[in-house]
């Protein structure tokens, strides 16, 4: 067989063989020659949605807002302003503990690093230390120095974990508190520093009632809402991530620690806003201010309300105020700790997730009852 015949035979097997090459392998379906109408996306979210914010948080903020207007002086400017600058403090420690695992101790020592920083540089009662500077510039740089305080205190105790953590934090409390009362030339020892009042602004006296309420809502509000979009962000979301699993996060190229120093770092920026607040609404500055009782206060506010939520510390701001208030007409004042610590151990043993755990457990049981037990309709 030549050449030329070879080909032309197997030239005709391959054509002879093509349908059932063709029957095995479907071809694709034809489809028109009319292009497909792209897909409509969807509407961008609002920014409310992306915040998480539900018709209950517009109630509770008209709530917030009639407050003053409906409230006496007293629970105006000794109850709500007190419990919003305290949990702004306690929301620094619920972003660091419920979101990055980190519990520390020394959120007070940075408000009052800050609340020190507004008496040395600003005015006070002892010209001799106080350099006297405006109070915007005083209230920033005190800001920003408690800030750098924090991040330092996170870099010291970042490589650590556990019970280890809030040694290190504890250990830089208790330090700071003996640093403020036995330093006469810069903290005026344990006296501390008096006359320390919020500032005239706007020709508004921030001293007042209302004024001092509503800017310490305002700040609240903003660490509020900060701490909720950044829970939300890429930094949030890795620094949950670290939270949850350490070793898998630094595996996928993420930097821990810098993630821990930062959240230390946002962190003592609200703990330095708090503790500016704190020292405008006492007047004053002392080691009082930052000692242990104080210290582990800010624990029990964050764990009342609940740690995983931002609005718990607020919550729990406002239960321990009322107590600390209001306890004294049933118990002896000097058995106010004794009051606390009683709804503490209570709130831990029946809600490990606070009042608002508590709260959730109640509703789901609700809805449970509910279900089960449906009302009949009338026939």
């Amino acid at each position: 067989m030549s050449a030329s015949q070879w080909r032309r035979a197997m030239n005709s097997a391959a054509t002879a063989a093509a349908p059932s090459t063709s029957a095995r392998v479907p071809r694709p379906r034809e489809t028109s020659a009319a292009p497909r109408a792209p897909v409509a996306a969807g509407p961008a979210p609002l920014w409310s949605e992306r915040l998480g914010i539900r018709p209950r948080h517009l109630v509770v903020l008209a709530a917030v807002l009639l407050y003053p207007f409906i409230a006496s002086p007293f629970f105006t400017y000794q109850i709500g302003a007190q419990s919003l600058a305290l949990g702004l403090i306690a929301l620094s420690l619920t972003f660091l503990g419920g979101y990055g695992g980190m519990v520390s101790l020394a959120q007070m020592t940075v408000a009052g690093v800050a609340g020190y920083g507004v008496a040395i540089f600003g005015s006070s009662s002892v010209a001799a230390i106080s350099l006297g500077w405006p109070w915007w510039l005083a209230s920033a740089f005190a800001v920003l120095v408690a800030t750098l305080f924090a991040a330092a205190v996170g870099w010291l105790s970042v490589r650590t974990e556990g019970i280890y953590t809030i040694m290190i934090t504890l250990a830089v409390g208790v330090a700071f508190f003996y640093l403020a009362q036995q330093n006469y030339t810069v903290f005026n020892g344990f006296g501390g520093l008096s006359k320390v009042a919020a500032p005239e602004f706007l020709g508004i006296d921030w001293k007042e009632p209302v004024p001092f309420y509503f800017a310490t809502l305002a700040f609240a509000l903003g660490g509020y809402f900060l701490v909720k979009h950044l829970v939300r962000a890429p930094f949030g979301v890795a620094l949950q991530g670290i939270r949850d699993n350490p070793r898998r996060m630094e595996s996928l190229g993420y930097h821990v620690t810098a993630h821990r120093v930062a959240a230390y770092a946002v962190s003592g920026l609200l703990a330095a806003v708090g503790g500016v607040l704190m020292v405008w609404y006492n007047g004053r500055i002392s080691p009082g201010t930052v000692n242990l009782a104080q210290m582990i206060s800010i624990l029990i506010i964050a764990v009342l309300g609940g740690m995983r939520h931002p609005i718990g510390a607020f919550i729990g701001a406002i239960v321990y105020v009322l107590l600390q208030n209001f306890a004294i007409d049933l118990f002896v004042r000097e058995r106010f700790n004794l009051v606390i610590g009683g709804v503490f151990l209570a709130i831990v043993l029946f809600s490990p997730d606070g009042l608002l755990g508590l709260w959730a457990m109640l509703r789901s049981r609700l809805v449970k009852t509910h279900i089960s037990h449906p009302k009949r309709r009338p026939q």
